[in-house]
């Protein structure tokens, strides 16, 4: 079911995307490199299940938690380095970029709104993704949750964002698959289109704030439903 929240009018919009798990489906691949890793360092056993827990927080953070969980010696900037390395292997080979995101894109492109990625990924991630898959010819400016103080739900990636485009917070849209990436957007006062990459948890707060949301995730969105939602959010 689609709900829409509020349509507060928006001056000359900018769109910031979340990369993994909102433009493309690289979840798949970070836990694959995860996995590896984990068990490359003594850990193994770790679960899609468990993976899922992390979805919408940044790498660094993610393994500092993990390193804890499962007691590895080594440091964190040891295993950031290591998973980067084998997830950027996968994904200039495998990464899948959703359909009608692409859609979307494109659609943005040719209107000249100007866009950008915020993601709790590395730059060299960022690069490999949009090199990969093509993005990057309409994706020019993108910000690693690395290049900030605090990885999302805070909202520095964004704000950072905005800053990069020219743009006031309160002039873009986000358009988030996680509820930590959602709180974020509502923390950095940017509106926030939320497609969750776990259905199940559209109820979570941080999405039902949201001024579009997508209940069934990337089955539900359409590029179309997007933009009309964008224009009708714009002053005529």
């Amino acid at each position: 079911m689609l709900g829409a929240m509020s349509t507060r009018c928006l001056s000359a919009p900018s769109v910031v995307f979340d990369l993994d798990g909102t433009l493309v489906d690289s979840e798949p691949n970070y836990y694959e490199a995860g996995r590896r890793v984990l068990a490359r360092y003594g850990a193994p056993g770790f679960t899609w299940q468990h993976h899922t827990r992390f979805i919408g927080i940044s790498t660094r953070e993610t393994l500092t938690a993990l390193r804890i969980e499962y007691g590895i010696e080594a440091p964190v900037d040891e295993l950031l380095a290591a998973q980067d390395a084998v997830y950027v292997e996968l994904a200039r080979s495998s990464t899948e970029v959703f359909p009608e995101m692409r859609k979307f894109v494109e659609r943005l492109h040719q209107e000249g709104i100007t866009m950008a990625v915020a993601s709790g990924s590395s730059r060299a991630a960022i690069e490999a993704v949009l090199a990969g898959t093509g993005l990057g010819a309409y994706l020019t400016a993108y910000v690693s949750a690395d290049e900030v103080a605090h990885g999302k739900p805070e909202p520095d990636v964004f704000l950072e964002a905005a800053r990069r485009l020219g743009a006031a917070p309160g002039d873009c849209v986000v358009l988030e698959d996680a509820a930590p990436g959602a709180a974020a957007a509502n923390a950095a006062g940017m509106r926030c289109i939320a497609v969750p990459y776990v259905a199940s948890t559209a109820a979570d707060p941080a999405f039902t704030a949201a001024e579009l949301l997508f209940r069934g995730g990337q089955s539900e969105f359409t590029a179309q439903a997007a933009y009309d939602w964008l224009v009708g959010a714009r002053p005529s």
